[in-house]
């Protein structure tokens, strides 16, 4: 399973953030790519506890089996998936601004993230994570949104 703890993951992922464009088009959501720049920034914000978000209300599955599923299969993330609104675009987001400059900033997050040592913050919808649900996941998001620009 691909981790940020993995530095060959770690260089897939920012690869692939740099190879990004501000005229990359989506293939499925709402976001711009400048607001996906923005939104992976404030979710790994959110990872560090930079950023705080309240606890998303309860789905069909209990947190730690969906946490399980999502992190632990090697099914893709589906389009569709909700998040908490301190993240979302629109709504509690960080707005795009400069492309570039939003995008050294999701570059400085990321290796703000990677870089993290315990305690770790909570997930707003896995709940507890440890360091490794963390890296898992710190793989997986922006694999979501790369994927959905094409990248």
């Amino acid at each position: 399973m691909k981790t940020l703890s993995n530095p060959k993951d770690l260089d897939e992922i920012r690869a692939r953030i740099r190879s990004l464009t501000p005229d990359d088009q989506r293939r499925w959501g709402s976001m711009t790519v400048g607001g996906m720049v923005c939104h992976l920034a404030d979710a790994f914000r959110v990872g560090t506890g930079q950023t705080s978000a309240v606890p998303a209300k309860p789905g069909p599955l209990p947190a730690s089996m969906f946490k399980w599923f999502a992190l632990r299969t090697p099914v893709k993330w589906p389009p569709g998936i909700k998040t908490v609104p301190e993240v979302e675009q629109g709504l509690g987001g960080t707005p795009p601004a400069e492309f570039s400059a939003d995008l050294t900033e999701l570059l400085h997050s990321l290796d703000v993230f990677v870089g993290r040592s315990a305690p770790w913050p909570q997930h707003p919808i896995f709940g507890p994570m440890t360091k490794s649900d963390w890296m898992r996941w710190g793989y997986l998001h922006p694999d979501h949104h790369l994927r959905q620009f094409g990248r």
